[in-house]
């Protein structure tokens, strides 16, 4: 089967551009700060996502190192790389990469985990009167990260079905 690239040229030139961009937002708000967090007003400590993962490791927090390093970083990385695989390479049906595709549909979800562990961590920080938090840039720019890649992954998708589609007519139409 011939790639989505080369079946919507046009389309998945935009998303291409639009997964790199995903891929430099993503590096961004992995190392820029996410958030400061000030203690009775004088005590501050700003954190990124990969000051956060290094610190669970450095603390041997082993289960919350996993969780977030995989889902925050890994999953993130590996869908962005799998997506520009998937649109701009040849393959068959029922191949890794369209398994992939369906795989990245259902796991991709996960990769908001942490948006969701941070949203829980502001609320409750907010709700106590002893803490402060300011967001920073870093939140905004993963988040931003991880919604367009899930859009991207939805519209990849629905080429790919196009694409299936297209593919059963014409064979129908020679068979």
């Amino acid at each position: 089967m011939k790639s989505l690239i080369r079946h919507f040229p046009k389309q998945a030139i935009i998303i291409n551009l639009s997964l790199l961009t995903s891929l430099v937002v993503l590096v961004i708000g992995i190392t820029a700060p996410l958030l400061t967090l000030i203690k009775f007003s004088f005590l501050e400590n700003t954190v990124s996502l990969l000051s956060t993962v290094q610190q669970f490791y450095l603390e041997k927090e082993w289960f919350l190192f996993i969780i977030i390093a995989v889902f925050s970083l890994c999953v993130p990385i590996v869908k962005i790389a799998s997506l520009l695989l998937i649109l701009n390479l040849d393959y068959a049906q029922g191949s890794l990469l369209e398994k992939s595709l369906h795989l990245i549909e259902t796991i991709g979800k996960w990769s908001m985990l942490d948006v969701f562990v941070v949203a829980l961590l502001l609320v409750s920080v907010k709700l106590g009167a002893l803490a402060k938090v300011e967001v920073h840039y870093g939140l905004y720019a993963f988040a931003t990260s991880v919604l367009l890649t899930m859009g991207l992954s939805y519209w990849i998708h629905r080429l790919s079905l196009q694409r299936l589609k297209k593919e059963n007519k014409s064979l129908l139409k020679t068979g």
